[in-house]
């Protein structure tokens, strides 16, 4: 037998070995390997692609209204199971708020989820959609989309949630609007007020650049002397009172009617020294005196517009009572 060589020999077994072997381990690699080879190739394609796009519902002009609950949607695609997207939100540029929400399969190979946003105050409002990359999607941002807000008219008997947050902004601004949802005769007193302290008309209507100011928290009275601690301040020019607190603040500001030019209304300092309940002979409700016969009283006639008492400090009879109860015998009393 000829002599055969080692390396020979080697290159034979090899091609046999080839030879013999299926096809379909030849492509994978052969055996358990074949299978880890597949796997990675898989792998290799990395995570999905992710286009996120999102929409802002019940907008008129670009504006939601005040305290609605704005529907917010989008879409995530390609849908992958599991997957999330953080809603941003934001207000005046900062942002005020987040939330994640699931991504639910839609139509076609796109994703969808929702929510809704409550806008409760002013301002410029902005919202955009977020997604964080996994391992099996990639991260994407959507534009943010941007809406104003806007508000109506209050007038009288006017119901609802937007009336009941004017009357509680008002509530918080030291007015004295009165419960309930509606607008009634005591909101109307306390938008008269407010328009007194702020330089507005002499009516007692709210419109809706009233209500955004409200809604701003803007619109409160000063008080000029805020270090006296707690105390009563009457303002002849503006013909409003107020209840200030042991902080500076007013807590309870009132449309008065104050002496007219022939008889006007002392100024000064002074304490309240004597209260006396119900009417009296002069028509005077609920009184309680600061000086001499000046008296801080209910009166069937508390013009809005200009100064018509004797000296007094008038206040609607509605109102009369509680302030009255307000009153503390001691009290001080500034009238500028």
């Amino acid at each position: 037998m000829p002599r055969v060589s080692r390396r020979t020999f080697v290159l034979a077994t090899l091609l046999a070995f080839a030879l013999l072997a299926p096809p379909a381990a030849l492509a994978q690699g052969g055996g358990a390997n074949g299978g880890a080879a597949a796997s990675a190739a898989a792998s290799a394609k990395g995570p999905a692609e992710a286009g996120v796009d999102l929409r802002v519902g019940h907008l008129r002009k670009g504006k939601a209204m005040i305290l609605s609950r704005v529907p917010i949607s989008g879409t995530l695609a390609p849908f992958v199971s599991g997957q999330k997207v953080e809603l941003l939100f934001f207000r005046d540029g900062k942002q005020v708020g987040a939330e994640t929400v699931q991504v639910q399969r839609g139509k076609g190979d796109a994703g969808v989820f929702a929510t809704r946003f409550r806008v409760r105050r002013a301002g410029r409002f902005a919202v955009q959609a977020v997604h964080e990359a996994t391992d099996d999607q990639k991260g994407a941002a959507s534009a943010r989309k941007k809406f104003g807000v806007r508000f109506p008219g209050l007038g009288q008997g006017r119901c609802g949630r937007v009336a009941r947050g004017f009357k509680r902004g008002l509530s918080k601004l030291g007015y004295v609007p009165g419960g309930g949802s509606c607008i009634r005769d005591r909101t109307g007193r306390a938008v008269l007020a407010y328009r007194k302290v702020n330089g507005l008309g002499h009516n007692q209507h709210a419109g809706p650049a009233i209500v955004k100011r409200v809604f701003a928290g803007r619109g409160r009275f000063h008080p000029q002397h805020a270090a006296a601690g707690e105390h009563v301040e009457v303002s002849i020019g503006r013909q409003v009172m107020a209840f200030i607190n042991k902080k500076g603040r007013a807590v309870a500001t009132y449309h008065v009617s104050t002496g007219k030019s022939s008889t006007p209304t002392v100024r000064g300092h002074f304490r309240f020294y004597l209260r006396q309940p119900g009417t009296n002979s002069h028509g005077m409700v609920d009184s309680t005196y600061f000086h001499g016969g000046y008296a801080v009283h209910g009166y069937p006639s508390v013009p809005a517009t200009y100064p018509a008492s004797h000296g007094c400090v008038r206040v609607p009879i509605p109102d009369a009572h509680q302030i009255y109860n307000r009153i503390f015998l001691g009290e001080s009393i500034f009238v500028y």
